[in-house]
């Protein structure tokens, strides 16, 4: 099968959603054609010319972005995908998607901001074949047929093994002003605490402020953060607070992070939520910001008792596999 994938734009937390997506359909047998939406993004938006004496962009942000999507049509039409499958899709005009279909290709939208950002999800979903949500908690809501997957790992990236990196507590993610205030409430005396991902509102007065093992608003590559998993003792999992006017914040499903520190073979406390209670029972949870200091001490001081969770959580998800997970997307679309 050809299979065209559709980047979704930025680089670091959906983009590695996406190159997962990719090697889960090459691992399946498909022929993959990655399209790069995220540099022709970048390039249509950096473009300046000359006049009277300054550089201004030719282009706003609306002309942009149709350039850099008119290069999906472009290829789509040189490959001939059997399936275009669109990871978020939040750049990608509707109207692209109903081309595609006119002209017999399926085409596959992996909505990956479920819960927090519905109604822009419900804009596009009416425009695919097939819609695969990553929470179920409003699915419901959608076409019939839309499927819930949960998020996956990739046993080429997210596995245990020896790491470069040490630290006795990690957190990778976005800095959300939720979890900026929550990780400011804890009392981190004592502790070798690293923090990376996007904190760019993180000023120089915050207590976190030290902790940032790179520049505020820089980024790390998915590959550096399951290795500073790996040289971790203790790690967390903090779901954002924040979504789209109208949507919720409470979600049902697990989210990226805390199954790829599963699949490392990483401790971590993490907040309640309906899937990882079904699922990762073992994972000790937190009640706000004092609880969860004084955990991370108990926890460092117990090197057994955290091998053995991580042990236990790691087989939990041992399944959740972008290859399996490509595999039940080409199974709804025979």
């Amino acid at each position: 099968m050809r299979v065209l994938v559709v980047h979704p734009g930025p680089w670091f937390s959906v983009g590695d959603v996406h190159r997962g997506w990719v090697r889960g359909l090459r691992e399946n047998g498909c022929q993959v054609l990655d399209f790069n939406l995220n540099d022709r993004l970048d390039f249509y938006d950096s473009i300046h010319v000359e006049r009277n004496g300054e550089y201004v962009k030719p282009l706003v942000t609306e002309d942009a972005l149709r350039l850099a999507c008119e290069g999906i049509n472009n290829a789509a039409y040189k490959f001939w995908p059997d399936v275009i499958v669109v990871v978020s899709g939040f750049y990608v005009p509707p109207q692209f998607f109903d081309v595609w279909r006119d002209r017999g290709h399926k085409v596959v939208m992996l909505h990956t901001e479920s819960p927090y950002e519905e109604q822009r999800q419900l804009a596009l979903a009416p425009h695919a074949d097939l819609n695969i949500l990553n929470d179920p908690t409003n699915i419901d809501q959608y076409p019939p047929g839309t499927i819930y997957v949960p998020h996956g790992y990739d046993p080429a990236i997210h596995h245990p093994g020896r790491s470069d990196s040490k630290a006795e507590f990690c957190f990778v993610g976005t800095g959300y002003p939720s979890r900026q205030r929550f990780f400011e409430s804890v009392d981190w005396s004592g502790i070798d605490a690293v923090f990376a991902g996007n904190w760019q509102d993180v000023g120089e007065g915050s207590p976190l402020r030290p902790f940032l093992m790179h520049q505020p608003d820089e980024c790390l590559a998915n590959e550096q953060a399951a290795d500073l998993y790996r040289g971790t003792q203790v790690s967390a999992n903090l779901y954002r607070a924040e979504a789209q006017d109208g949507c919720d914040s409470e979600g049902w499903a697990m989210g990226p992070r805390e199954v790829e520190l599963a699949a490392c073979g990483t401790f971590y406390l993490t907040e309640e939520r309906g899937e990882n209670r079904a699922v990762l029972p073992m994972v000790p949870t937190f009640d706000g910001p004092e609880d969860f200091g004084d955990k991370v001490r108990w926890w460092l001081a117990r090197p057994d008792a955290r091998a053995q969770v991580a042990r236990e959580a790691m087989a939990a998800i041992a399944d959740r596999t972008f290859a399996n997970h490509a595999a039940t997307l080409l199974q709804h679309l025979t």
